[in-house]
């Protein structure tokens, strides 16, 4: 009776595992993939929902430029929710364009 309610308990303990940790490393290695991959010119959006383009990037921040006066913000790398576009997306729809 004690070796079933033990084997219940690593059995929920290994599904918690699966459905927990292990997409959560996934998130983690495809954010840190997103962070890596910036270039100048990126358009990305903040996590406060600010859109802009990169114009500059360091070591963990990066300068941001937004709006139509053109302003510019310093910004961690770490509070970027995502890039909308990349710099070669946007050159292709240029050359589409001309």
């Amino acid at each position: 009776m004690m070796y079933q309610q033990l084997i219940v308990l690593v059995a929920m303990l290994g599904l918690f595992y699966l459905m927990i940790f292990i997409p959560e490393n996934r998130r983690k290695k495809k954010y840190a993939a997103m962070l890596n991959n910036l270039k100048v010119n990126d358009e990305i959006m903040t996590r406060g929902g600010m859109i802009g383009k990169v114009v500059n990037i360091q070591d963990t921040y990066l300068i941001v430029q937004s709006g139509p006066d053109k302003a510019r913000f310093k910004l961690d790398k770490n509070g970027i929710a995502s890039v909308l576009t990349t710099a070669t997306e946007e050159n292709l729809q240029e050359k589409k364009d001309k």
